[in-house]
């Protein structure tokens, strides 16, 4: 039997242009991110304004007029625009962002500077809805569902969703299969939805006793001289010269600080009055005193060392083997410190300092087998995984990845914590643990920025955490906090601000308008495990929106691990359910992860994208399974690579869901001047699904009964996106959502090439996702040079990759795909036709110049100036554009009339093609590419019939006024 479904507003509409300017508002600053961004750290958090937007639009339902007969006195559903407006409302996007992004842009390219933000209101994230928007959302739910609808997500991650959701009043589920994350969850998301600011006065009180306790028991190791406060202890890792005997420190360089008229350096002594040492000493050196070519000089790079006493290399080999035997050794040589004045300078270490570092040396070693038997320190070992650099460098066990000292301070801790969760217990009752799980979370950031993998950020003078990326990085110098009285009263005063910032969110959205109404009530249920087995019952859930495991973008558990051996022993003590293997569970993760494959070689790609795809079906099964039938599932999803969608699309499939439709939305950093030369995947896909009806009409689907739906789908989405400021790698991606949605209406749909054994097998999204990309380049190519027919290879290539990306620069991935789709190219053939360059996971569109051919080699794709004839016409139109910039007009004027390009109608094209993809941007009168200036000389010289498109000049400022659609 079909099920009624109320068409619902995310079917129809999403406002991506909007979000996309917010989301990227939301992420702009470091310093201004939302409060749940500083609780604790987690690896991927969706913006919060994108996913409000996507959790409340996958439950209202489409504007009609009976939903506008149904709240007559409502003029937010008066009609479809006011409708909409309201959902931009409802989400704190009070304002025109996208004028208010371009007044903004052209402000910074000309150098003004505006009034205000630019936007003329806060970030939407910021914006408390007021109780009567909340009330008539409420309204409107219940009256589309028969009661309050609750928003699911099964792999909740760092908590955007469910957190969005419970903010505007929405019963929320969350679920994670890793015991940080469900900690992050209950801390971020449940604990304040039940007890808002009320806990603020309790979180201070008990955790200025906690750090008391921890500050007196550790201030003996941390000598401070009078008025003085430091800043951050400077460390390098040494071993012994295999020649000498004596100590290198493996310094990168010497600086400390590079600001002009402050810089300050370290000078390596390894003597003095003749006598050589041991082991180095350091001297701080500042101002003019610095000898900048020392500074930048230092005694390691790229894995290996010089000697600073024979200037011999020290083979990376022996650095390892040193290290893996314990032999590493570290040394203290420099402290950033505020003066008594309030000075910010450098100090090398005193004999107090010495002195301290060696008695907590002592300490630690006392403490250490009691605090391993007792449970307070890690004893867990680094396990195998997909980043081994620290065991390569003796970091064997968790707790190696801190110096005695470091490890001294959360043990410390660790141990005072354990002693106070009685005494909060028998103080506040039922919201004891509560409060405690809050004040457990100054764990997290004390160790994420007091390891042997933080370090000292000379550029910003301030510590850098050890996840300033996604990885294990091994550092050769490391910054350790103050750990008496400066690291835990900091990880306090983050934990007041961050829970402060989340509460006062929560309190004042929805917050009562008279006396009397009932304060909003907010339902969070968090729960620990496995998305293929949730604790929710069947056909229960209105709404699952979920931002699943990005494929092989992060390993999390294999990064959380560095806090799950810890905090299963503070916030294991409150939550054991949270913390029951040894480590994080790896074996169930939905991730694409090579290490655990890595014993079967060559099929470890194969095999890990297969365990993704199992993983995620069986994940996509369960939300079938508690899902309403007449629910939907959003699925938000970022990734550059064809195999991550073609599993993600063919899980989907299997589990039994339609893709209704899809939306981009940008929720990365915006492109800006400095990368103009560059295009990155920047967008997230908003997948909206549904539950498959089963077919009950015996015709089996092929590829070629459904190609030209998947076509048409294509061409609609890319013209569709594109008038919605979607580009780039992201414009490829807008169509895939598409094309799964034409595959998923015809399921099972099977290949038109059988099996090795003749028989019908499964299409592969990624079969349908290759037609997608045919049907755009043929769109882009198209709208460049008409009707002209494909001149070849090479030169659609180049036309494309600059047409779509408007870019010198961008993914290999993307590249692979766009040569496939031109002409069956490969990235190789194109670099050996200096058509581009590879590294790094990125390629760069050569210019012509750069694709200058010599004599041995001159039968090759190429410049070419004296050659007779070209067989790629992008070799000809480069060859001018290079005899124009080096030898001038007259000279490519020549070059022109003797091969007749001036009446060749596959040239002309092409020129007519670049000059509409090359970007035609200007700063102040000159082209950001150069190739665009060339081609104006050469086109307006000798090419009248070609149209120059207008160059965009950006030093212009917009003046009108940002258009405001509700009152602040």
């Amino acid at each position: 039997m079909t099920v009624q479904k109320a068409r619902l507003l995310i079917e129809d509409w999403l406002p991506v242009a909007e979000l996309g300017v917010e989301s990227r508002r939301e992420r702009g600053a470091a310093s201004a991110l939302p409060p749940l961004s500083f609780l604790h750290i987690w690896w991927a958090r969706r913006p919060l304004v994108a996913s409000a937007a996507v959790a409340i639009a996958g439950l209202l339902p489409t504007w009609d007029d009976d939903l506008a007969a149904a709240f007559p006195d409502a003029p937010e559903l008066s009609n479809e625009a006011a409708y909409r407006r309201w959902l931009l409302h409802l989400v704190g996007i009070w304002g025109d962002p996208v004028h208010g992004r371009k007044v903004i842009d052209a402000a910074n390219a000309a150098g003004v500077k505006l009034q205000g933000n630019g936007y003329g209101y806060k970030q939407a994230f910021r914006n408390a809805i007021p109780r009567q928007d909340i009330d008539l959302l409420h309204a409107v739910l219940r009256r589309t569902w028969g009661e309050l609808p609750t928003v699911a997500d099964p792999t909740a991650g760092g908590g955007s969703i469910p957190w969005a959701a419970s903010r505007l009043g929405l019963p929320a589920f969350a679920n994670d299969l890793n015991g940080v994350a469900a900690s992050v969850l209950k801390a971020g998301v449940q604990v304040p939805a039940r007890h808002g600011s009320a806990l603020g006065n309790d979180l201070k009180h008990w955790g200025n006793i906690l750090i008391s306790r921890t500050e007196k028991r550790l201030k003996s190791f941390f000598p401070l001289n009078a008025g003085e406060r430091v800043i951050a202890y400077i460390w390098v890792n040494a071993i012994t010269c295999p020649r000498t005997g004596r100590a290198v420190p493996l310094l990168p360089d010497k600086w400390l600080r590079k600001v002009p008229g402050k810089e300050a350096a370290v000078r390596l002594i390894t003597e003095i009055d003749g006598v050589q040492l041991s082991q180095p000493e350091f001297e701080v050196v500042l101002g003019t005193s610095v000898d900048k070519q020392d500074a930048a000089v230092g005694t390691t790079g790229r894995g290996k060392a010089i000697s600073p006493y024979d200037n011999l290399v020290i083979d990376g080999e022996y650095i390892k083997a040193e290290a893996q035997g314990g032999r590493m050794t570290q040394m203290l040589y420099a402290l950033s410190v505020k003066t008594a004045g309030g000075e910010r300078t450098f100090r090398a270490p005193t004999q107090d300092d010495l002195d301290a570092v060696e008695k907590a040396d002592r300490e630690f070693e006392s403490l250490r087998d009691r605090w391993f038997m007792e449970g307070i320190l890690p004893t867990e070992e680094f396990p195998e995984g997909n980043d081994l650099r620290p065991k390569h460098y003796g970091l064997d066990r968790w707790v190696d990845f801190f110096s005695p000292r470091q490890a001294l301070v959360h043990g410390t801790f660790g141990e005072e914590f354990a002693n106070l969760i009685p005494e909060v217990r028998a103080a506040l009752g039922d919201r004891a643990d509560d409060v405690l799980f809050e004040l457990a979370l100054m764990q997290g950031k004390a160790l994420n920025y007091n390891s042997r993998l933080g370090s000292w950020h000379v550029s910003k003078q301030v510590m850098r955490s050890v996840f300033e990326r996604h990885d294990f990085a091994f550092k050769w110098t490391f910054a350790e906090f103050e750990g008496a009285t400066a690291l835990y009263s900091w990880c306090l005063d983050q934990l007041l601000d961050a829970y402060g910032g989340i509460a006062r969110l929560l309190d004042e959205t929805g917050a009562v308008d008279y006396q009397g109404q009932e304060p909003l009530e907010r339902k969070v249920t968090v729960t620990q495990g496995s998305a293929t087995d949730l604790a929710l019952d069947a056909k229960s859930i209105a709404h699952i929106c979920m931002d699943p495991p990005y494929y092989d973008n992060v390993m999390y558990a294999e990064l959380a691990d560095f806090f799950y051996v810890w905090e299963k022993r503070t916030l294991g003590r409150l939550v054991p359910e949270f913390f029951g293997d040894e480590l994080s569970d790896k074996d169930n993760e939905a991730v694409a992860n090579l290490a655990r494959f890595a014993a079967l070689g060559r099929r470890k790609k194969e095999l890990a994208d297969l365990d993704y795809e199992t993983k995620m079906t069986a994940i996509f099964s369960e939300a079938r399974r508690v899902l309403r039938d007449d629910g939907v599932l959003s699925v938000m999803f970022t990734h550059k690579r064809a195999e991550a969608w073609d599993t993600l699309g063919m899980g989907l499939l299997q589990a039994g869901f339609t893709i209704e439709t899809s939306w981009p939305v940008n929720t990365e950093a915006e492109t800006s001047l400095h990368q103009a030369n560059m295009n990155s995947a920047a967008s997230t896909i908003m997948l909206v699904c549904r539950k498959r009806d089963d077919r009950d009409d015996g015709v089996q689907s092929y590829l070629d009964d459904i190609e030209q739906d998947i076509r048409q789908a294509a061409r609609d989405a890319a013209q569709r996106f594109q008038h919605d400021g979607i580009d780039g790698v992201d414009l490829l991606l807008s169509t895939y959502g598409p094309t799964l949605s034409v595959i998923s209406r015809h399921w099972p749909v099977y290949s038109s090439t059988p099996d090795a054994d003749g028989r019908d097998q499964l299409l592969r999204p990624e079969d349908a996702l290759n037609i997608a990309r045919e049907e755009v380049v043929d769109l882009r190519r198209s709208r460049l040079v008409g009707n002209a027919p494909k001149v070849d290879d090479l030169t659609d290539f180049v036309l494309m990759a600059w047409d779509i990306f408007g870019a010198r620069q961008f993914p290999f991935d993307t590249a692979r795909l766009l040569a496939l789709a031109v002409g069956g190219l490969d990235v190789d053939s194109l670099e050996r036709a200096k058509i581009i360059s590879k590294s790094a996971g990125m390629v760069t569109l050569l210019a012509p110049h750069e694709r200058l051919r010599r004599t041995a080699d001159s039968a090759l794709p190429g410049v070419r100036p004296d050659a007779e004839a070209f067989e790629y016409v992008i070799d000809a139109v480069d060859t001018a554009l290079y005899i124009a910039a080096v030898d001038g007009t007259q000279a490519v004027k020549r070059f022109l009339d003797r091969h007749g390009y001036t009446g060749d109608g596959a040239f002309v094209s092409t020129l007519q093609g670049l000059v509409n993809a090359v970007p035609r941007t200007k700063i102040k009168g000159t082209y950001v590419v150069p190739e665009a200036e060339l081609l104006d000389t050469l086109c307006t010289l000798y090419f009248p019939d070609v149209s120059l498109p207008e160059a965009e000049e950006l030093a212009v400022v917009a003046t009108e006024p940002t258009a405001t659609l509700f009152e602040m």
